[in-house]
């Protein structure tokens, strides 16, 4: 099936992020991780175990060249603020060429003469938030139809969304002397994909103990991308603190099959089967030498890992 669509703002060779997660145009990014989670649960295979081979195909499809490049493009700071520039170019264009604008659909002209163009544009792009990838047929022509609102809803407000301007570089007082070697600038920072955003915050829950926040947040991101070792070693890490032995024998199997070099399952996973293998009385005598204690870990963790990450407490 081709993701094609040539209505709205895509008429114009624009790839409208906003239609695909049926967001406004000026959503915050909390509202749009929270709209991307709610679709990216909605297509993963296991939220439709009853579809076909070909639904969950399709929906695979929508996920990974339709969703996830929308929510990477309005999640980074910097490629968001490029494209709400340009977003606000092309609502000023728009207004001088009004004949190449063309709305198919009866919500859009319904829009065009709005008396309160924000409520209005709002409700709409609510409602059909609601239904939006229920029937992955339908999807292409209800992306389209959103993006036909973001375009009126631009001409009407054009210059009303803003971005940060760019930061200026501050004048040099004594400008360097033709002899004077110039220091080169530093690279731009490499914007993190989505998925190293969700192990940055897990690995920073790690940290403070809050192993089910930071369980959620691996979980989320194996839905996303479920052959990434990285994921699979972390929240191995967390079951270990939550005692969730054969869990995280499970996830450790899984990174080390998926990168055979992954550190961290490399130095857990042996102390772990043999733990396993041991028992009930020798699994208490390791876990006494190891923590130097009899009394269970406070931290919520098995005796045997309790002191890996330090013996933090909670925040």
């Amino acid at each position: 099936m081709s993701l094609k669509i040539d209505r709205g703002l895509f008429k114009y060779d624009f790839i409208d992020h906003h239609a695909i997660l049926c967001v406004p145009v000026d959503a915050s990014v909390r509202d749009i991780r929270k709209r991307y989670l709610k679709i990216a649960r909605l297509l993963h295979p296991d939220s439709i175990a009853t579809a076909t081979a070909t639904q969950k195909q399709l929906a695979n499809e929508f996920l990974s060249k339709l969703v996830n490049p929308a929510y990477e493009k309005l999640s980074g700071e910097r490629t968001r603020t490029e494209y709400i520039l340009v977003l606000s170019q092309m609502g000023r264009r728009l207004i001088q060429e009004p004949a190449t604008v063309e709305l198919t659909t009866d919500l859009a002209r319904q829009l065009a003469g709005a008396p309160n163009i924000d409520h209005f544009y709002r409700s709409a792009i609510a409602k059909i938030a609601e239904t939006q990838y229920d029937s992955l047929q339908q999807a292409l022509q209800i992306i389209a139809q959103v993006s036909e609102l973001n375009l009126v809803y631009l001409m009407r407000s054009a210059g009303k969304l803003s971005a940060p301007p760019p930061t200026q570089p501050k004048a040099t007082p004594n400008p360097p002397q033709p002899n004077t070697t110039p220091t080169a600038a530093p690279a731009p920072a490499k914007e993190d994909s989505v998925i190293e955003q969700y192990i940055r915050r897990a690995q920073t829950l790690i940290e403070k103990n809050q192993f089910a926040q930071a369980k959620v947040e691996l979980q989320d991101a194996l839905k996303l991308e479920p052959k990434n070792s990285r994921c699979h070693s972390l929240i191995a890490m967390v079951y270990l603190k939550q005692n969730q032995l054969k869990m995280a024998k499970i996830h450790f199997d899984n990174a080390l099959k998926l990168d055979p070099n992954d550190q961290i399952a490399l130095q857990w996973k042996p102390k772990l089967d043999k733990f396993l293998g041991q028992s009930a009385s020798e699994q208490k005598v390791t876990s006494t030498a190891i923590t130097g204690s009899k009394q269970p870990d406070k931290t919520g963790g098995s005796g045997l890992f309790g002191g890996l990450f330090g013996g933090k407490k909670k925040a």
